[in-house]
Protein backbone atom coordinates (compact mmCIF):
# COMPACT_ATOMS: atom_id res chain seq x y z
CA UNK A 1 0.00 0.00 0.00
CA UNK A 2 1.39 3.41 -0.89
CA UNK A 3 1.38 6.36 1.47
CA UNK A 4 -1.65 8.00 -0.21
CA UNK A 5 -3.77 4.88 0.21
CA UNK A 6 -2.55 4.50 3.81
CA UNK A 7 -3.58 8.05 4.67
CA UNK A 8 -6.96 7.49 3.05
CA UNK A 9 -7.51 4.31 5.03
CA UNK A 10 -6.54 5.95 8.31
CA UNK A 11 -8.75 8.93 7.53
CA UNK A 12 -11.71 6.62 6.98
CA UNK A 13 -11.14 4.99 10.34
CA UNK A 14 -10.75 8.22 12.24
CA UNK A 15 -13.79 9.74 10.58
CA UNK A 16 -15.99 6.78 11.47
CA UNK A 17 -17.45 5.66 14.76
CA UNK A 18 -14.87 4.19 17.15
CA UNK A 19 -15.64 2.24 20.30
CA UNK A 20 -14.20 3.35 23.64
CA UNK A 21 -12.79 -0.15 23.82
CA UNK A 22 -9.53 -1.52 22.51
CA UNK A 23 -8.15 -4.63 20.96
CA UNK A 24 -4.94 -6.17 19.66
CA UNK A 25 -3.49 -6.68 16.22
CA UNK A 26 -3.41 -10.29 15.11
CA UNK A 27 -0.91 -12.05 17.33
CA UNK A 28 -0.78 -15.57 18.70
CA UNK A 29 2.22 -15.48 20.99
CA UNK A 30 5.02 -13.42 22.34
CA UNK A 31 7.93 -12.62 20.08
CA UNK A 32 10.18 -15.67 20.44
CA UNK A 33 12.45 -16.35 17.43
CA UNK A 34 10.22 -14.29 15.14
CA UNK A 35 12.61 -13.47 12.27
CA UNK A 36 15.36 -15.42 10.46
CA UNK A 37 18.29 -13.16 11.43
CA UNK A 38 17.32 -12.88 15.09
CA UNK A 39 17.44 -16.67 15.50
CA UNK A 40 21.20 -16.32 15.02
CA UNK A 41 21.40 -13.76 17.82
CA UNK A 42 19.25 -14.98 20.75
CA UNK A 43 20.89 -12.62 23.26
CA UNK A 44 19.30 -9.65 21.50
CA UNK A 45 15.93 -11.26 20.74
CA UNK A 46 13.16 -9.25 22.44
CA UNK A 47 10.34 -11.56 23.56
CA UNK A 48 7.78 -9.25 25.21
CA UNK A 49 7.24 -5.59 25.98
CA UNK A 50 4.93 -4.36 28.76
CA UNK A 51 3.91 -0.83 29.69
CA UNK A 52 1.29 -0.06 32.34
CA UNK A 53 0.38 2.19 35.25
CA UNK A 54 1.93 0.55 38.31
CA UNK A 55 -0.73 -1.24 40.35
CA UNK A 56 1.39 -2.00 43.41
CA UNK A 57 -0.16 -0.25 46.42
CA UNK A 58 1.12 3.32 46.76
CA UNK A 59 2.80 3.35 43.34
CA UNK A 60 0.00 4.53 41.03
CA UNK A 61 1.94 7.69 40.12
CA UNK A 62 4.49 5.51 38.34
CA UNK A 63 4.54 3.71 35.00
CA UNK A 64 6.27 0.35 34.66
CA UNK A 65 8.26 -0.50 31.53
CA UNK A 66 9.35 -4.11 31.05
CA UNK A 67 11.40 -5.38 28.10
CA UNK A 68 12.14 -9.10 28.10
CA UNK A 69 14.99 -10.64 26.13
CA UNK A 70 16.66 -14.01 25.40
CA UNK A 71 13.79 -16.44 24.73
CA UNK A 72 13.19 -20.04 25.74
CA UNK A 73 15.75 -20.22 28.55
CA UNK A 74 16.03 -23.68 30.05
CA UNK A 75 16.83 -23.26 33.74
CA UNK A 76 19.52 -25.94 33.55
CA UNK A 77 21.22 -24.29 30.53
CA UNK A 78 24.73 -23.99 31.97
CA UNK A 79 27.58 -23.66 32.34
CA UNK A 80 27.47 -20.13 30.85
CA UNK A 81 23.73 -19.62 31.28
CA UNK A 82 22.20 -16.47 29.78
CA UNK A 83 24.32 -13.39 30.27
CA UNK A 84 23.45 -10.39 28.11
CA UNK A 85 25.56 -9.35 25.13
CA UNK A 86 28.21 -6.75 26.09
CA UNK A 87 28.55 -5.81 22.41
CA UNK A 88 24.85 -4.93 22.07
CA UNK A 89 22.77 -1.86 22.85
CA UNK A 90 19.38 -2.54 24.44
CA UNK A 91 16.85 0.30 24.41
CA UNK A 92 13.36 1.21 25.61
CA UNK A 93 11.80 4.10 23.67
CA UNK A 94 8.93 6.41 24.60
CA UNK A 95 7.03 8.65 22.16
CA UNK A 96 5.06 11.25 24.14
CA UNK A 97 3.72 13.51 21.37
CA UNK A 98 2.33 11.03 18.82
CA UNK A 99 4.82 11.70 16.02
CA UNK A 100 6.12 8.10 15.82
CA UNK A 101 9.60 9.17 16.95
CA UNK A 102 11.28 8.54 20.27
CA UNK A 103 11.30 11.45 22.72
CA UNK A 104 12.86 9.53 25.63
CA UNK A 105 15.14 6.50 25.34
CA UNK A 106 16.61 4.36 28.11
CA UNK A 107 19.80 2.67 26.91
CA UNK A 108 21.21 -0.43 28.64
CA UNK A 109 24.82 -1.60 28.19
CA UNK A 110 26.29 -4.70 29.84
CA UNK A 111 29.76 -5.70 30.99
CA UNK A 112 30.89 -9.20 31.97
CA UNK A 113 33.99 -9.51 34.15
CA UNK A 114 35.67 -12.89 34.50
CA UNK A 115 37.31 -13.04 37.93
CA UNK A 116 39.31 -16.05 36.72
CA UNK A 117 39.13 -18.10 39.90
CA UNK A 118 41.88 -20.71 39.90
CA UNK A 119 42.52 -23.91 41.79
CA UNK A 120 45.92 -25.38 42.53
CA UNK A 121 46.00 -28.81 40.91
CA UNK A 122 49.18 -30.83 41.03
CA UNK A 123 51.15 -27.74 41.90
CA UNK A 124 49.72 -25.65 39.06
CA UNK A 125 47.10 -22.91 39.20
CA UNK A 126 44.32 -23.74 36.75
CA UNK A 127 41.24 -21.66 35.87
CA UNK A 128 37.92 -23.24 36.81
CA UNK A 129 35.23 -23.83 34.14
CA UNK A 130 32.18 -22.59 36.08
CA UNK A 131 30.53 -19.22 36.78
CA UNK A 132 30.66 -19.92 40.51
CA UNK A 133 33.60 -21.09 42.59
CA UNK A 134 31.74 -22.01 45.75
CA UNK A 135 28.62 -21.16 47.62
CA UNK A 136 26.25 -20.24 48.76
CA UNK A 137 25.59 -17.03 46.80
CA UNK A 138 23.54 -14.50 48.75
CA UNK A 139 24.70 -10.95 47.96
CA UNK A 140 25.61 -8.68 45.06
CA UNK A 141 29.03 -9.43 43.59
CA UNK A 142 29.41 -12.35 45.97
CA UNK A 143 32.87 -13.81 46.56
CA UNK A 144 31.61 -17.17 45.30
CA UNK A 145 30.71 -15.75 41.89
CA UNK A 146 33.38 -16.30 39.23
CA UNK A 147 31.70 -13.85 36.84
CA UNK A 148 30.38 -10.39 37.64
CA UNK A 149 27.79 -8.98 35.27
CA UNK A 150 27.09 -5.26 35.54
CA UNK A 151 25.10 -2.77 33.50
CA UNK A 152 24.68 0.95 33.00
CA UNK A 153 21.62 2.95 31.99
CA UNK A 154 21.65 6.19 30.01
CA UNK A 155 18.61 8.36 29.38
CA UNK A 156 18.52 10.15 26.02
CA UNK A 157 16.03 12.94 25.33
CA UNK A 158 15.30 13.49 21.67
CA UNK A 159 16.74 11.35 18.90
CA UNK A 160 18.24 8.15 20.27
CA UNK A 161 21.64 8.83 18.67
CA UNK A 162 21.94 12.61 18.65
CA UNK A 163 19.80 13.69 21.61
CA UNK A 164 20.83 14.95 25.03
CA UNK A 165 22.36 12.19 27.15
CA UNK A 166 22.55 11.73 30.94
CA UNK A 167 23.61 8.80 33.09
CA UNK A 168 21.19 7.11 35.48
CA UNK A 169 22.69 6.59 38.95
CA UNK A 170 21.99 4.50 42.03
CA UNK A 171 19.96 6.87 44.23
CA UNK A 172 21.43 5.36 47.41
CA UNK A 173 25.12 5.15 46.49
CA UNK A 174 25.58 7.46 43.52
CA UNK A 175 27.22 4.67 41.56
CA UNK A 176 26.42 4.43 37.86
CA UNK A 177 27.19 0.71 37.46
CA UNK A 178 24.52 -1.72 38.68
CA UNK A 179 25.03 -5.39 39.45
CA UNK A 180 22.88 -7.97 37.68
CA UNK A 181 22.15 -11.18 39.62
CA UNK A 182 23.39 -14.53 38.43
CA UNK A 183 20.78 -16.67 36.76
CA UNK A 184 19.03 -19.18 39.00
CA UNK A 185 21.65 -21.91 38.75
CA UNK A 186 20.03 -24.00 41.46
CA UNK A 187 19.13 -24.10 45.12
CA UNK A 188 22.51 -25.40 46.25
CA UNK A 189 24.35 -22.50 44.61
CA UNK A 190 21.78 -19.84 45.56
CA UNK A 191 19.63 -21.18 48.43
CA UNK A 192 17.26 -18.18 48.63
CA UNK A 193 16.98 -16.75 45.15
CA UNK A 194 14.13 -14.37 46.01
CA UNK A 195 16.19 -12.66 48.69
CA UNK A 196 19.28 -12.66 46.49
CA UNK A 197 17.43 -11.08 43.57
CA UNK A 198 15.83 -8.49 45.85
CA UNK A 199 19.31 -7.14 46.62
CA UNK A 200 19.49 -6.16 42.94
CA UNK A 201 16.35 -4.01 43.02
CA UNK A 202 17.61 -0.42 42.95
CA UNK A 203 16.30 3.06 43.54
CA UNK A 204 17.58 5.05 40.59
CA UNK A 205 18.03 8.75 39.92
CA UNK A 206 17.03 9.74 36.40
CA UNK A 207 18.28 13.26 35.59
CA UNK A 208 15.30 15.47 34.89
CA UNK A 209 12.87 13.41 36.99
CA UNK A 210 11.60 14.77 40.28
CA UNK A 211 11.34 11.40 42.06
CA UNK A 212 13.54 8.29 42.01
CA UNK A 213 12.70 5.43 39.70
CA UNK A 214 13.06 1.74 40.50
CA UNK A 215 15.22 -0.59 38.45
CA UNK A 216 15.68 -4.34 38.17
CA UNK A 217 17.53 -6.34 35.52
CA UNK A 218 17.80 -10.10 35.83
CA UNK A 219 16.39 -13.50 35.08
CA UNK A 220 12.67 -14.13 35.71
CA UNK A 221 10.13 -16.83 34.97
CA UNK A 222 8.81 -16.13 31.45
CA UNK A 223 5.42 -14.58 32.17
CA UNK A 224 3.95 -15.27 28.76
CA UNK A 225 1.51 -18.15 28.38
CA UNK A 226 0.76 -19.75 25.03
CA UNK A 227 0.01 -23.08 23.42
CA UNK A 228 3.03 -22.43 21.23
CA UNK A 229 3.80 -25.76 19.58
CA UNK A 230 0.25 -26.50 18.54
CA UNK A 231 -0.34 -22.93 17.40
CA UNK A 232 2.45 -23.12 14.85
CA UNK A 233 1.44 -26.64 13.84
CA UNK A 234 -1.19 -25.15 11.48
CA UNK A 235 -3.09 -23.80 14.53
CA UNK A 236 -3.57 -27.32 15.84
CA UNK A 237 -6.04 -26.27 18.56
CA UNK A 238 -9.67 -27.10 19.16
CA UNK A 239 -12.09 -25.60 16.69
CA UNK A 240 -14.16 -22.75 18.16
CA UNK A 241 -17.75 -23.48 19.12
CA UNK A 242 -20.71 -21.15 19.25
CA UNK A 243 -21.62 -22.57 22.65
CA UNK A 244 -18.45 -21.73 24.53
CA UNK A 245 -17.46 -23.50 27.76
CA UNK A 246 -15.13 -21.84 30.25
CA UNK A 247 -12.89 -24.90 30.48
CA UNK A 248 -11.91 -24.40 26.84
CA UNK A 249 -9.64 -21.57 28.02
CA UNK A 250 -7.69 -23.94 30.28
CA UNK A 251 -7.72 -27.09 28.19
CA UNK A 252 -4.28 -26.81 26.55
CA UNK A 253 -0.71 -26.79 27.76
CA UNK A 254 1.48 -23.73 28.23
CA UNK A 255 4.66 -24.45 26.32
CA UNK A 256 6.52 -21.71 28.20
CA UNK A 257 5.67 -23.08 31.63
CA UNK A 258 9.23 -24.30 32.18
CA UNK A 259 11.07 -21.39 30.54
CA UNK A 260 12.87 -18.36 31.96
CA UNK A 261 13.62 -14.99 30.37
CA UNK A 262 15.83 -11.96 31.12
CA UNK A 263 13.98 -8.79 32.01
CA UNK A 264 14.94 -5.11 31.84
CA UNK A 265 12.43 -3.49 34.22
CA UNK A 266 11.98 0.15 35.15
CA UNK A 267 9.33 1.91 37.23
CA UNK A 268 9.46 5.57 36.23
CA UNK A 269 7.45 8.54 37.56
CA UNK A 270 4.67 9.01 35.02
CA UNK A 271 5.25 12.76 35.10
CA UNK A 272 8.73 12.08 33.74
CA UNK A 273 7.39 10.24 30.69
CA UNK A 274 4.49 12.41 29.50
CA UNK A 275 5.09 15.65 27.63
CA UNK A 276 4.11 18.86 29.40
CA UNK A 277 4.34 20.64 26.05
CA UNK A 278 2.03 18.23 24.21
CA UNK A 279 -0.42 18.14 27.09
CA UNK A 280 -1.32 14.56 26.21
CA UNK A 281 -1.53 11.69 28.74
CA UNK A 282 -1.03 9.06 26.01
CA UNK A 283 2.47 7.68 25.52
CA UNK A 284 3.74 5.09 23.08
CA UNK A 285 6.53 2.63 23.79
CA UNK A 286 8.65 -0.08 22.19
CA UNK A 287 11.97 -1.82 22.75
CA UNK A 288 14.88 -2.42 20.37
CA UNK A 289 18.31 -3.99 20.36
CA UNK A 290 21.21 -2.98 18.12
CA UNK A 291 24.62 -4.31 17.12
CA UNK A 292 27.64 -2.58 15.66
CA UNK A 293 27.71 -2.46 11.89
CA UNK A 294 31.00 -4.30 11.59
CA UNK A 295 32.39 -7.44 13.22
CA UNK A 296 35.83 -8.95 12.73
CA UNK A 297 36.30 -12.46 14.11
CA UNK A 298 39.69 -13.12 15.70
CA UNK A 299 41.03 -16.48 14.48
CA UNK A 300 43.40 -16.78 17.46
CA UNK A 301 41.73 -15.21 20.52
CA UNK A 302 43.79 -15.08 23.69
CA UNK A 303 40.77 -14.59 25.97
CA UNK A 304 37.01 -14.24 25.96
CA UNK A 305 37.36 -10.49 25.51
CA UNK A 306 39.11 -10.53 22.13
CA UNK A 307 37.10 -13.15 20.24
CA UNK A 308 35.79 -10.43 17.95
CA UNK A 309 36.23 -6.73 17.27
CA UNK A 310 33.03 -4.69 16.93
CA UNK A 311 32.91 -1.30 15.23
CA UNK A 312 30.93 1.15 13.17
CA UNK A 313 27.48 2.64 13.69
CA UNK A 314 24.77 0.96 15.72
CA UNK A 315 22.34 -1.05 13.56
CA UNK A 316 18.94 -1.99 14.99
CA UNK A 317 18.22 -5.69 14.55
CA UNK A 318 15.36 -6.32 17.00
CA UNK A 319 12.12 -4.41 17.55
CA UNK A 320 9.02 -5.10 19.62
CA UNK A 321 6.01 -3.00 20.61
CA UNK A 322 2.61 -4.70 20.42
CA UNK A 323 2.86 -8.45 21.11
CA UNK A 324 4.10 -10.56 18.22
CA UNK A 325 3.27 -8.33 15.31
CA UNK A 326 6.39 -9.59 13.54
CA UNK A 327 5.77 -13.24 14.24
CA UNK A 328 2.32 -13.71 12.71
CA UNK A 329 1.38 -10.43 11.01
CA UNK A 330 4.45 -9.46 8.98
CA UNK A 331 5.13 -11.65 5.93
CA UNK A 332 8.12 -13.96 6.04
CA UNK A 333 10.06 -12.00 3.44
CA UNK A 334 9.79 -8.76 5.49
CA UNK A 335 10.47 -10.02 9.02
CA UNK A 336 14.09 -8.90 9.22
CA UNK A 337 13.17 -5.67 7.45
CA UNK A 338 10.57 -4.95 10.14
CA UNK A 339 13.09 -5.62 12.91
CA UNK A 340 15.41 -3.06 11.33
CA UNK A 341 12.70 -0.43 10.88
CA UNK A 342 11.41 2.47 12.98
CA UNK A 343 7.75 3.26 13.70
CA UNK A 344 7.93 6.40 11.57
CA UNK A 345 8.36 4.20 8.46
CA UNK A 346 5.53 1.76 9.14
CA UNK A 347 3.50 2.78 6.09
CA UNK A 348 5.55 0.23 4.14
CA UNK A 349 3.92 -2.60 6.12
CA UNK A 350 0.31 -1.39 5.96
CA UNK A 351 -0.94 -4.17 3.66
CA UNK A 352 -0.23 -6.70 6.38
CA UNK A 353 -2.79 -4.92 8.57
CA UNK A 354 -5.44 -3.85 6.07
CA UNK A 355 -5.41 -7.26 4.34
CA UNK A 356 -4.18 -9.67 7.04
CA UNK A 357 -3.41 -13.29 6.19
CA UNK A 358 -4.07 -14.77 9.64
CA UNK A 359 -7.89 -14.69 9.43
CA UNK A 360 -7.70 -16.28 5.99
CA UNK A 361 -5.53 -19.05 7.40
CA UNK A 362 -7.97 -19.65 10.25
CA UNK A 363 -10.81 -19.93 7.74
CA UNK A 364 -8.86 -22.41 5.63
CA UNK A 365 -8.24 -24.58 8.67
CA UNK A 366 -11.54 -24.16 10.53
CA UNK A 367 -14.03 -22.80 8.05
CA UNK A 368 -16.08 -25.99 8.27
CA UNK A 369 -16.53 -25.26 11.99
CA UNK A 370 -17.90 -21.79 11.32
CA UNK A 371 -14.63 -19.87 11.62
CA UNK A 372 -15.16 -17.65 8.60
CA UNK A 373 -12.81 -14.68 8.13
CA UNK A 374 -14.17 -11.11 8.09
CA UNK A 375 -14.95 -9.82 4.62
CA UNK A 376 -14.39 -6.08 5.08
CA UNK A 377 -11.34 -4.74 3.24
CA UNK A 378 -9.41 -2.72 4.11
CA UNK A 379 -9.61 -3.88 7.75
CA UNK A 380 -10.19 -0.40 9.17
CA UNK A 381 -10.80 -1.86 12.62
CA UNK A 382 -7.30 -3.33 12.73
CA UNK A 383 -5.75 -0.18 11.27
CA UNK A 384 -6.99 1.78 14.28
CA UNK A 385 -5.49 -0.65 16.76
CA UNK A 386 -2.31 -1.37 14.85
CA UNK A 387 -1.37 2.12 13.74
CA UNK A 388 -3.23 4.84 15.62
CA UNK A 389 -4.63 3.71 18.95
CA UNK A 390 -8.34 3.83 19.76
CA UNK A 391 -10.02 7.21 20.00
CA UNK A 392 -11.31 7.78 23.52
CA UNK A 393 -8.98 5.18 25.00
CA UNK A 394 -5.34 5.33 23.92
CA UNK A 395 -5.16 7.41 20.76
CA UNK A 396 -2.86 10.46 21.07
CA UNK A 397 -4.33 13.90 20.41
CA UNK A 398 -2.13 14.09 17.33
CA UNK A 399 -1.04 10.76 15.88
CA UNK A 400 1.23 9.57 13.12
CA UNK A 401 0.27 6.08 12.04
CA UNK A 402 2.81 3.66 13.48
CA UNK A 403 3.04 0.37 15.34
CA UNK A 404 3.81 0.61 19.06
CA UNK A 405 2.23 -0.14 22.44
CA UNK A 406 0.15 2.87 23.59
CA UNK A 407 -0.87 3.73 27.14
CA UNK A 408 -3.29 6.38 28.39
CA UNK A 409 -1.65 7.32 31.67
CA UNK A 410 -4.76 9.21 32.82
CA UNK A 411 -6.65 5.93 33.25
CA UNK A 412 -6.20 4.73 36.83
CA UNK A 413 -4.68 1.28 37.36
CA UNK A 414 -6.96 -1.56 38.33
CA UNK A 415 -6.08 -2.94 41.76
CA UNK A 416 -4.79 -6.51 42.17
CA UNK A 417 -7.66 -8.94 42.50
CA UNK A 418 -9.91 -6.79 40.32
CA UNK A 419 -8.13 -7.04 36.97
CA UNK A 420 -9.77 -8.64 33.96
CA UNK A 421 -7.58 -10.96 31.93
CA UNK A 422 -9.07 -9.80 28.62
CA UNK A 423 -8.45 -6.13 29.42
CA UNK A 424 -10.57 -3.51 27.70
CA UNK A 425 -12.89 -5.88 25.84
CA UNK A 426 -13.85 -7.34 29.22
CA UNK A 427 -14.47 -3.89 30.72
CA UNK A 428 -11.06 -3.27 32.32
CA UNK A 429 -9.79 -0.12 30.61
CA UNK A 430 -6.48 -0.26 32.47
CA UNK A 431 -5.55 -3.43 30.59
CA UNK A 432 -4.49 -4.47 27.13
CA UNK A 433 -4.39 -2.85 24.66
CA UNK A 434 -4.33 0.29 26.77
CA UNK A 435 -0.75 -0.63 27.49
CA UNK A 436 -0.11 -4.21 28.51
CA UNK A 437 0.15 -5.85 31.93
CA UNK A 438 1.91 -9.20 32.48
CA UNK A 439 -1.43 -10.84 33.38
CA UNK A 440 -3.29 -9.74 30.24
CA UNK A 441 -4.14 -12.69 27.98
CA UNK A 442 -3.34 -11.02 24.68
CA UNK A 443 -3.61 -14.27 22.75
CA UNK A 444 -7.30 -14.77 23.42
CA UNK A 445 -8.03 -11.07 22.89
CA UNK A 446 -6.20 -11.12 19.57
CA UNK A 447 -7.87 -14.25 18.28
CA UNK A 448 -11.32 -12.83 18.89
CA UNK A 449 -10.62 -9.42 17.45
CA UNK A 450 -8.82 -10.55 14.33
CA UNK A 451 -11.82 -12.74 13.52
CA UNK A 452 -14.14 -9.75 13.69
CA UNK A 453 -15.26 -9.21 17.28
CA UNK A 454 -15.64 -5.46 16.72
CA UNK A 455 -17.72 -5.92 13.60
CA UNK A 456 -20.47 -7.31 15.81
CA UNK A 457 -20.50 -3.86 17.45
CA UNK A 458 -20.47 -1.95 14.16
CA UNK A 459 -16.95 -0.66 14.79
CA UNK A 460 -15.16 -0.16 11.49
CA UNK A 461 -17.34 -2.82 9.92
CA UNK A 462 -20.79 -4.39 10.16
CA UNK A 463 -21.93 -7.63 11.83
CA UNK A 464 -22.49 -9.13 8.40
CA UNK A 465 -18.79 -8.59 7.65
CA UNK A 466 -17.75 -11.03 10.39
CA UNK A 467 -19.55 -14.37 10.34
CA UNK A 468 -17.38 -15.61 13.23
CA UNK A 469 -17.27 -12.34 15.14
CA UNK A 470 -19.28 -13.69 18.06
CA UNK A 471 -17.15 -16.80 18.60
CA UNK A 472 -15.00 -16.81 21.73
CA UNK A 473 -11.71 -18.01 20.28
CA UNK A 474 -8.99 -19.26 22.63
CA UNK A 475 -5.69 -21.08 22.37
CA UNK A 476 -6.56 -22.96 25.56
CA UNK A 477 -3.54 -21.71 27.55
CA UNK A 478 -4.84 -19.64 30.46
CA UNK A 479 -3.26 -16.46 31.79
CA UNK A 480 -4.40 -13.98 34.43
CA UNK A 481 -2.92 -11.68 37.07
CA UNK A 482 -2.56 -14.44 39.67
CA UNK A 483 0.25 -15.91 37.60
CA UNK A 484 2.52 -12.92 38.22
CA UNK A 485 3.38 -10.86 41.31
CA UNK A 486 1.49 -7.78 42.50
CA UNK A 487 4.61 -5.67 43.06
CA UNK A 488 7.60 -4.46 41.08
CA UNK A 489 9.22 -6.03 39.10
CA UNK A 490 5.99 -8.08 38.86
CA UNK A 491 7.49 -11.13 37.15
CA UNK A 492 8.00 -14.21 39.28
CA UNK A 493 11.33 -15.63 40.39
CA UNK A 494 12.99 -17.81 37.73
CA UNK A 495 12.78 -21.58 37.74
CA UNK A 496 15.93 -23.05 39.35
CA UNK A 497 18.30 -25.17 37.34
CA UNK A 498 18.09 -27.91 39.95
CA UNK A 499 15.71 -28.52 42.86
CA UNK A 500 16.68 -28.40 46.52
CA UNK A 501 18.36 -31.62 47.55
Amino acid sequence: MNQMRLRATIGAVLAGKLLACAFAPSAFASSHREAPFITRNPKIDATDFYMFRSYQAGRSDFTTLIANYVPLQDAYGGPNYFMMDPDALYEIHVDNNGDAKEDITFQFRFKNTNKDTQLTVGGKKVSIPLVINGGPIADTNAAGANVRETFTVTVVRGDRRSGTRAVVANADTGHTAFDKPLDNIGNKSIPNYDAYAARHLYNATIPGCAAPARLFVGQRKDPFVVNLGETFDLINIKAPAVEFSANAETGAKDDLADKNVTTLSMEVPTSCLVSATAGDPVIGGWTTASLRQGRLINPTPKSNTDVSKEGGAWVQVSRLGMPLVNEVVIGLKDKDRFNHSKPSADGQFADYVTNPTLPALVEILYGSAGAKAPTNFPRNDLVAAFLTGIKGVNQPKTVTASEMLRLNTSIAPTAPGMQKRLGVIEGDNAGFPNGRRPGDDVVDVALRVVMGKLCTLNIGCAPTDAPAGALRFTDGAYLDETMVNASFPYLKSPIPGSPQK
